[in-house]
């Protein structure tokens, strides 16, 4: 469960290293995010020599929550922090980067992010 200003890691080689979130898409009363959203973000840390730019906005998907979220068979899934992947647009739902660090969850490639599921080490 992500809300306004959580700050992310980032789970890519974009050359973001913390992102904060500023909007949660999916309407305008929403105020939290879970696994598989796609958030607008502003990159508070970022490598000098890295795709994105440090204070660029960027569109992310969450892929990684600490809060824990109930699946359909009765199960829960967690991750030890909230991490996110940069993406190009929601219309083509392609990331920035080319390669995507850390296990993801499979309520990733569930809601059509199949690109990042593929780039994953593991899928969780």
């Amino acid at each position: 469960m992500i809300q306004h200003r959580t700050i992310l890691k980032s789970a890519d080689n974009s050359g973001a290293k913390r992102l904060m979130v500023i909007h949660i898409y999916g309407g305008s009363k929403r105020k939290f995010g879970h696994i598989g959203d796609v958030l607008n973000c502003v990159v508070k840390e970022a490598n000098p020599n890295g795709q994105v730019k440090q204070k660029e906005m960027v569109k992310c998907v969450l892929v990684r929550a600490r809060k824990e979220q109930r699946r359909n068979d009765g199960s829960y899934i967690r991750f030890s922090d909230n991490a996110a992947v940069v993406i190009d647009n929601m219309k083509d739902k392609n990331p920035r980067a080319t390669r995507i660090f850390g296990p993801i969850a499979r309520e990733v490639k569930e809601k059509g992010f199949n690109k990042i599921a593929s780039m994953a080490m593991e899928v969780l």
